[in-house]
């Protein structure tokens, strides 16, 4: 398996993602025209013909043998620049009475957009077939990779969205019992705008007053900052990374929004480069534990690795190694220990 930057030619393994994503996975959705304008967007990207804060890196995991599409991730350069991105910021009101020696504190939900400007890691899916062999991992942590080696196209902090809880029959406590009342539509409706970039009637229809939590059903409130069920081995790995929730939710499902300054995430601090020879003889490790990168944009490639390198900063790959990442002796790896 190797990750990849997303072609052309991969409409139709693209479409075929998106239609086995399910509801709350908003960057995705099944619509053809979309999905071929995103794949425009991102090839402008690794081209480099777009302005570093308008650029959409979309990657995609291949399987060698295959060929097939087995999963994809993204990273917007900078979020909320030509559309608003918007999020419910979790805070807390103090209500006192001196008279009756009375104090409350009240959770709050204030309709924010403080995030703009930062980065996003996104997209990630991993089709349910291949949800094995550390492919998640590979899928999550090659971004980070990514950005360290071309650190200078983005801005000082990261974030990443993680969908909220869905009951059996699919639907979103949270969104029933508040964003219901202001969007004349379905959540799978307001779900699909959102995803075609359609954004702007959120700051139009949303309430501007802070909203307070205790008028929410206890079955909502107790969605706010939680993730659906498929969602926590990502969450997961995206806090051993060093992001963590500092109080910002999802407006449709109350899913939490992660963040860190990029430079304190831990695979973009503690990624290095090392020198590639190849060889016949090399033994590959039963466990692979660590991941490389090329350093090229537009050929980027990433994969794991049976070993790592040696005390002169000498990465030893096996012609089959080589292969998947298009690399020869000589050439340089960005090499992280996972």
């Amino acid at each position: 398996m190797h990750i990849r930057p997303i072609a052309r030619g991969d409409l139709d393994g693209l479409q075929a993602l998106a239609q086995q994503t399910g509801v709350g996975f908003t960057s995705l959705p099944d619509n053809r025209d979309f999905l071929a304008s995103k794949i425009e967007l991102a090839v402008s990207a690794f081209e480099e013909r777009t302005p570093a804060d308008d650029r959409l890196y979309f990657f995609v995991l291949e399987d060698d043998t295959s060929g097939e599409l087995a999963g994809c991730c993204a990273i917007e350069g900078q979020v909320g620049r030509e559309v608003p991105f918007y999020n419910y910021r979790l805070g807390t009101l103090a209500h006192s009475s001196v008279q009756l020696d009375l104090h409350r504190t009240i959770d709050t939900l204030f309709l924010s957009s403080d995030h703009t400007g930062d980065a996003e890691v996104c997209s990630l899916y991993l089709r349910p077939e291949y949800r094995r062999h550390r492919n998640g991992a590979l899928l999550s942590k090659a971004r980070w990779l990514f950005m360290a080696q071309f650190r200078d196209r983005f801005p000082a902090k990261v974030l990443a969205e993680m969908r909220g809880v869905f009951n059996e029959a699919g639907i979103s406590p949270f969104w029933e019992c508040l964003g219901s009342h202001f969007f004349p539509m379905d959540f799978n409706e307001a779900d699909r705008l959102t995803g075609l970039g359609q954004k702007s009637f959120i700051g139009e229809l949303m309430p501007k007053f802070p909203i307070y939590t205790t008028f929410m059903s206890e079955e909502a409130r107790a969605c706010i900052g939680e993730v659906h069920e498929h969602t926590r081995p990502a969450l997961e790995m995206l806090k051993k990374e060093g992001l963590r929730w500092e109080g910002y939710i999802d407006i449709f499902d109350g899913g939490p929004t992660v963040e860190a300054y990029i430079d304190d995430v831990r695979a973009v601090r503690d990624s290095r480069l090392c020198q590639v020879e190849v060889t016949s003889q090399a033994a590959s490790s039963e466990r692979h534990t660590w991941l490389a990168s090329t350093t090229g944009m537009l050929d980027f490639r990433a994969a794991w690795v049976g070993r790592g390198p040696d005390e002169n900063g000498v990465i030893v790959l096996t012609e089959e190694e080589a292969q998947r990442l298009n690399v020869g002796a000589g050439d340089s790896l960005r090499l992280l220990e996972t």
